[in-house]
This record gives C-alpha cells, structure tokens and sequence, in this order.
C-alpha cells in the first residue's frame, strides 16, 4: 500500500461553482513533493491540511475533517472503464491517490501511517457537488457518482508530517465496528435507513454527521433500523 501521487490545487475561476466564490481548487495536479500535511483549523476558517493546496468554498470544504482527500488509483480505473477517458491522479480533487489501500473499505476512525511522521485518521466519505459535476463535464455525473458508491474518503491530521509519492501507507488502528467509508456514504445519500448505524463510529465522525443523525432520530423517533 502506497501513494501514487500528492496532488495539488490552485484557485481557479470557473462558472460550475457558487456564484458567491467563483473560483474552485478542484483541478488537482501530482507534485513531487515532499509536502507538509497538518490540520488547518475548523470548518470556515481552515483550507486544506496540504501546504500548497487550495480549497475556496471554506462553508462547504476544507477543515480539519476534511484536511485531507484520499481516492484509490483502483476506483479511477474503474471510471476510466465506465467514462471511456483518462482519469490521471488528482482528477477527483483528491490529494491523496493510492495503491492497493482499500479506501472505501477503510472504517470511520481508522488510522493510516503515511511516509515516516503523517498519521491520518479517515473521518467521513466525499458528497459529490455541483463543481464535482462542472469540472468533470460528464452528464447526470452526481447521480452516477452517487449509484457507485465509491466516494473516497476524507481524512484529519492526527500528527502532522511530510509525504511524497512512493510513500508506504500502513494500516494502524482499525475500529471493531461496520461503518466503513463506503457505508457511510450510502447512510448520507440512497440508504438513509443506514444513518443510526453510523453513530457505532463514535467520536470519530465529524460533529456535523453526528448532528445529522441525531436529528434523523429524533424526527423518526428514535428508530435503528
């Protein structure tokens, strides 16, 4: 299990993001690093957790969990297959694209080591967006995305570090629980009925999620299943 690429974003203006920001850090492009990984403070006020990288709609994107973006080198295949185009790393946004790491598999509060230092902790799966859509131009693209379910995952710093492409990933602490990144994803889009399962992840789930399902329990008083 490795890092293919570390990819990078800068702001750039587009019309497939919102009006009020303008400009879009999606389009990713590997660099051959290193690049210092840290966590860039809460949602609103901080960006990406990678030196360099730019996230613009700091409401919606960006924080410490959503420091980082991790997609497997496996998964774009797979959409090369269904697009009929080249998907090279970075193409998703994804700072991260890995080599033989299950990241849809991987369980919310799972700790990654990357390079010597980085400790990663995967904390929620990516909700495709209008500027996902825009900058791969690719028609009914949400809904596809979302029917696959094969999100990628986000992931918070734990202990900061370098990384560059090569860099070994290893698989440090992995919860006794179900809620996989995959999981979660289908909980917070097509199986809602999944939601009150994703509360097993604990503290490990961003409090937003954790707010959602709450308030999913309480309108649906208090149901499991």
């Amino acid at each position: 299990m490795h890092l293919l690429s570390v990819n990078l974003g800068r702001a750039v203006a587009v019309d497939h993001t919102d009006p009020s920001v303008g400009v879009t850090g999606i389009g990713k492009a590997p660099v051959p690093g290193p690049v210092h990984v840290f966590a860039p403070g809460p949602r609103g006020v901080g960006g990406s957790g990678l030196a360099g990288d730019a996230v613009c709609d700091l409401r919606h994107h960006g924080g410490d969990h959503q420091a980082v973006y991790a997609y497997a080198r496996e998964d774009l295949d797979h959409w090369e297959r269904e697009l009929g185009r080249e998907l090279p790393g970075g193409i998703f946004g994804e700072n991260l694209t890995t080599a033989g790491v299950d990241v849809n598999g991987a369980r919310i509060g799972e700790r990654w080591r990357v390079g010597r230092d980085l400790v990663l902790e995967v904390a929620s799966a990516r909700i495709p967006c209008r500027t996902f859509a825009g900058h791969l131009d690719e028609g009914g693209w949400v809904k596809r995305f979302t029917q696959a379910a094969l999100p990628g995952a986000y992931l918070r710093v734990v202990q900061e570090g370098e990384v560059s492409p090569g860099d070994a990933v290893e698989v440090v602490h992995r919860p006794d629980h179900e809620v996989t990144v995959a999981f979660w994803f289908r909980a917070f889009t097509t199986e809602r009925d999944l939601l009150p399962r994703t509360l097993a992840a604990g503290d490990a789930m961003e409090p937003e999620a954790r707010e959602k399902v709450h308030a999913y329990l309480a309108k649906h008083g208090g149901a499991t299943g």
